[in-house]
């Protein structure tokens, strides 16, 4: 852990940058070593729900955000941990994780630049029984807790997009629980592969078989087996730890009921922020696959 000024201790192992004003890139690192992320915080910032505010609800928010840098395998917090802020992924993405006795863990949920990492800090729990771990490294933006809950107090915008978002994950959670059960390694995986996808910007994704069964809650053997099956038929490419998507609509016309559900629900819950972003996700693509 890392100490940070206050005496506090804070789990995320990042690199913060000084929102305090317009930073000038043309040095690289900032003095004191931390890597600024943008030169200000205009509009849009790379997250559906802080894009999707109005302009004078963002800037009640705007000096309160704090840009900062996530490493692969970071702890953004425990288990009934103290939770002192939440994270605004940007290009970052994390997972949801729940941990048994004996050590075993599966991911109960992914979060990307869509949502908001931290939800029990305005659903009134504080604390929750799943830790969060950086699945993908890169940036996101960090708010205080007691920041955010007097914002969400106020009962507008900002209270409506969390809610909407926090519906949009419920679901998720749920639909992971009911695959999990019912349906085989192969389709899980495509499931996981694709949630994966939507929250990057590359075909290539860095991961181990080790990694995978882990949030997956299987044995590495099977993750294995799947994933030598899907390389067969030429969806992905997968070695050492490096995986490709090959055949994205492959992947989808091989997937499960479970990852459609989650998108449907998704698009629904949240296609406010999608109508007021710059651009366009494959969250949201008729044709996802990427040519």
């Amino acid at each position: 852990m890392t100490a940070v000024p206050g005496g506090s201790k804070q789990l995320v192992h990042l690199k913060v940058g000084l929102p305090l004003a317009p930073l000038n890139f043309s040095n690289g690192i900032e003095e004191g070593g931390f890597i600024p992320m943008y030169p200000q915080l205009a509009k849009p910032v790379g997250n559906w729900l802080l894009d999707a505010l109005a302009f004078e609800d963002y800037e009640r928010l705007r000096s309160n955000l704090e840009p900062v840098s996530f490493a692969l395998g970071a702890v953004v917090y425990e288990s009934g941990g103290q939770m002192d802020h939440v994270y605004f992924p940007t290009t970052s993405h994390v997972s949801l994780l729940y941990t048994m006795i004996d050590g075993a863990t599966a991911e109960m949920g992914l979060v990307g630049n869509e949502g908001v990492v931290g939800i029990a800090l305005f659903m009134g729990g504080d604390t929750t029984p799943n830790r969060a771990v950086v699945q993908g490294a890169g940036n996101a933006f960090r708010l205080k807790a007691e920041i955010m809950q007097d914002e969400f107090r106020r009962g507008g915008e900002f209270q409506h997009l969390l809610l909407r978002y926090t519906q949009a994950l419920i679901t998720q959670i749920s639909q992971t629980a009911v695959c999990n059960r019912l349906h085989s390694v192969e389709q899980r995986l495509c499931r996981w592969l694709l949630m994966t996808h939507d929250c990057t910007q590359s075909d290539e994704l860095q991961m181990t078989q080790e990694f995978i069964s882990n949030m997956l809650g299987v044995r590495r053997e099977g993750v294995t087996h799947a994933a030598s099956g899907l390389q067969d038929e030429g969806f992905i490419s997968y070695v050492r730890g490096h995986i490709k998507i090959l055949d994205r609509q492959g992947l989808e016309a091989r997937v499960c009921e479970c990852y459609g559900v989650v998108k449907a629900e998704h698009d629904r819950l949240l296609a406010r922020c999608f109508d007021r972003r710059v651009g366009a996700d494959r969250r949201f693509a008729p044709d996802r696959r990427r040519t």
